[in-house]
């Protein structure tokens, strides 16, 4: 016979994959070291109240609990506010029955007043899937 046979040459290889496989992970383990223990005091809490835009389900919007009249007022209204604050932390809250474009709308003048850090507000008491959608 003059052919070689592979066929445990390649099982023997594959045996040694995955016992490499395994055991890598377990060699790379990190420095056993004990920091130091410290007592530490709160973070400080931010000076300035959050800044809140709201989206009422009937499309008013409002700034902190004043009423904008207009969204093209929204932006000179804003970025007065903005070279009086510390931060550009704004807070969005718009009602679930809005449209995505108005909402959008909003966070582009947002992004254009000069508040680059916008977080949106939701309700996480909500249930994700109600069991009548499934």
């Amino acid at each position: 016979m003059s052919e070689i046979n592979v066929t445990p040459f390649v099982d023997v290889m594959l045996v040694l994959l995955i016992i490499f496989m395994v055991a890598a992970p377990l060699l790379t383990t990190g420095v056993p070291i004990e920091l130091p223990k410290i007592s530490t005091s709160a973070l400080p809490a931010e000076d300035e109240q959050p800044l809140t835009i709201s989206l009422t389900a009937d499309g008013r919007l409002m700034i902190q609990e004043t009423e904008i009249e207009d969204i093209t007022t929204l932006i000179p209204k804003l970025r007065a506010i903005a070279a009086e604050r510390n931060n550009n932390k704004v807070f969005l809250r718009a009602d679930g029955s809005i449209s995505y474009e108005a909402v959008m709308r909003i966070m582009g003048a947002l992004n254009q007043a000069g508040f680059n850090n916008i977080g949106l507000v939701t309700d996480s008491s909500v249930p994700l899937v109600s069991k009548s959608d499934q």
